[in-house]
């Protein structure tokens, strides 16, 4: 009777012992597709996504690349304009020009430049005081037009506040000048203007100008 007893409770234990279907389910793998979410791409996919991202302007070759700058004015209009002559005249053409507001001028740093033998012999730098009167150039351009009414016989730089000198400009660098006219004062002859010069989109030298004009 007590073997009988016992067997019993064993049939009732194995019956009440039913597997967890909670764990049940948590015993089962994720699937492969969200694993595979954080595996590294293989060398062969990297290959293929590099050459399908690859810029088609790097078959063309690189002195046919890039754009010139537009000639809004070139060295024959600008010397009509400004009375500056060599070894003086810091402007080689303007680029964009938006009358009685701004213009944008670019000049081509050579080794040929006569300031560089002395400034200086072992490391040619262009000195920081003709990359102000390069900007001053840039903003008579503005000045001296029929908009703004400036005379070329009685036209001055008159002065400079805020200036800073960001990186040296060396030969073979291309200054691109932009100035700007915020305020005038037609009364008295007297301007301000905001001016920034750039080599390869960096601000190399920035500063505000005053500029001194009448009627001649």
């Amino acid at each position: 009777m007590a073997v009988s007893a016992s067997f019993a409770n064993s049939i009732l234990s194995i019956k009440t012992h039913r597997p967890n279907a909670v764990s049940t389910s948590l015993s089962i793998p994720k699937p492969s597709s969200v694993s595979t979410q954080n595996q590294k791409p293989s060398r062969f996919t990297t290959f293929c996504s590099l050459e399908a991202a690859k810029d088609p302007k790097l078959d063309v070759p690189i002195e046919q690349r890039y754009e010139a700058f537009p000639t809004v004015m070139d060295i024959n209009q600008i010397r009509d304009i400004l009375p500056h002559r060599f070894p003086f005249l810091l402007v080689d053409r303007v680029i964009e020009y938006n009358a009685g507001v701004s213009a944008v001028a670019i000049k081509n740093v050579t080794i040929n430049d006569n300031f560089f033998p002395g400034h200086f012999p072992e490391r040619p730098i262009m000195p920081g005081v003709l990359m102000v009167e390069a900007m001053a150039q840039v903003g008579g351009l503005v000045m001296l037009q029929p908009e703004v009414g400036g005379s070329r016989e009685n036209f001055f730089f008159a002065g400079i506040d805020k200036v800073r000198f960001r990186r040296p400009v060396i030969a073979g660098d291309t200054l691109v000048m932009r100035m700007t006219l915020i305020k005038l004062q037609k009364r008295f002859g007297i301007a301000k203007m905001e001016g920034k010069a750039y080599v390869g989109g960096e601000v190399v030298c920035e500063g505000e100008f005053l500029m001194a004009t009448g009627t001649g």
